[in-house]
């Protein structure tokens, strides 16, 4: 008997979309580099990714999220208020809520209260096309309701009833909870396995001496771009947050004629859930072989010294900041003047000589156009030469090529 995962998806009714109401704290934290406002815009895509629309967002000025509702009861009163005015069905949170904030503001608004969260986790269930994304993201899905149960489904206090139930008076909820633990177990199981096979096939590539390049960077930076730029490889490439999921891997020839392995991995995200990065472990691992790693940045995004900054905390909790990396600024065309007609090389000069204040050039830096194809060449030389020493700081034994 298995539990299924019905809590609270986000659906697109007969009446068309599901409206949100964005809901964020400002508690002046300044270590992220992210602003509230910001960050709401980036949960605002999350939501368009996930099918829904935006009605509205509000903020509120505190010095940490109320404890029991999140927010003030100010703030509670006035997001009723704009129910009544824009009429949204679901309230989307910037954080991920506790069991008890998000049971309270059920009660107290009575609509479907989402947290980032389980944004996140709806993208992914959507999005996943593998058997092992599915798996990953099941794990992700059970990890988090896990802890809610008691406070989402009510149904779940009462007694079980009914022939066959009778014995040691064991709750619905506990039943479900023993379930949920036991899937939890199997698919950790299933997903354990797949890793093992992945590791014996990263043994076996090993021992064919191609190297491994992986593409790593924040949602939407277009690393499936560059891959489709430069292998044909026809992954799904879309301007939207996590477009893919699964990993994909494709034989690249460099102008040397030597062949390496380009692996595209999952978009990295702020306040990526833990569920996420657990479940997700078997893929990750992908980067943590990989013998070079090309980040990819969105030189459009106006927060790509944040999203830069982000990925590399995430790069630091793998233990992967050491590894040789190339940063790929990507998107250049969308920086040019539109009315002038641009090459490759002019613009790859002209976006040189500006003074871009959060970037650090530096002679692993390239400038490309994945769209375009601009700069492939340049980034493929220069994977060429890092590869190349590398090779010359291994002993032969276990050296490329």
């Amino acid at each position: 008997m298995e539990l299924k995962i019905t809590k609270q998806p986000i659906i697109i009714t007969k009446e068309g979309p599901e409206r949100a109401f964005l809901v964020a704290v400002d508690t002046k934290d300044i270590t992220t580099g992210w602003t509230t406002e910001a960050s709401l815009e980036e949960l605002a895509l999350l939501a368009k990714s996930s099918g829904v629309v935006v009605v509205g967002k509000i903020i509120q000025k505190l010095p940490e999220p109320h404890k029991s509702y999140y927010l003030g009861k100010g703030k509670i009163e006035e997001l009723l208020q704009f129910k009544g005015k824009t009429g949204y069905t679901v309230a989307v949170f910037d954080d991920e809520l506790s069991p008890m904030q998000q049971n309270n503001l059920e009660n107290a608004l009575k609509v479907k209260i989402i947290d980032r969260t389980a944004l996140i986790l709806d993208i992914f269930a959507r999005r996943a096309r593998t058997h092992e994304g599915r798996l990953q993201v099941e794990l992700a899905q059970h990890q988090y309701l896990l802890p809610r149960l008691a406070g989402q489904w009510s149904h779940l206090e009462r007694l079980g009833g009914g022939i066959g139930t009778r014995g040691p008076g064991e709750t619905q909820l506990e039943t479900d909870r023993r379930l949920i633990r036991t899937r939890i177990s199997r698919l950790k199981n299933q997903i354990e396995k797949i890793r093992r096979h992945r590791e014996l096939y990263r043994q076996k590539r090993r021992k064919t001496g191609i190297p491994v390049v992986a593409l790593v960077g924040y949602t939407n930076a277009g690393k499936s771009t560059l891959l489709n730029a430069a292998s044909r490889a026809g992954v799904l490439a879309k301007d939207e947050l996590f477009s893919t999921l699964d990993p994909t891997t494709r034989r690249i020839a460099l102008p040397n004629g030597k062949i390496v392995l380009f692996s595209d991995t999952v978009g990295l995200i702020r306040k990526l859930p833990p569920t996420i990065v657990t479940a997700f472990r078997a893929t990750l691992e992908e980067l943590a072989d990989a013998d070079l790693l090309v980040q990819v940045v969105d030189l459009t995004s106006h927060n790509a010294a944040e999203q830069c900054q982000t990925v590399e905390y995430i790069l630091s909790d793998l233990g992967l900041t050491d590894k040789p990396r190339i940063t790929a600024l990507n998107k250049i065309d969308m920086l040019l003047d539109k009315e002038k007609s641009w090459d490759e090389i002019s613009a790859v000069n002209y976006l040189t000589g500006l003074n871009i204040e959060y970037l650090k050039v530096t002679e692993n830096t390239v400038f490309i156009s994945a769209a375009k194809k601009w700069g492939l060449t340049g980034l493929l030389r220069l994977i060429e030469q890092i590869i190349e020493q590398e090779r010359l700081n291994t002993s032969p034994e276990t050296g490329f090529y």
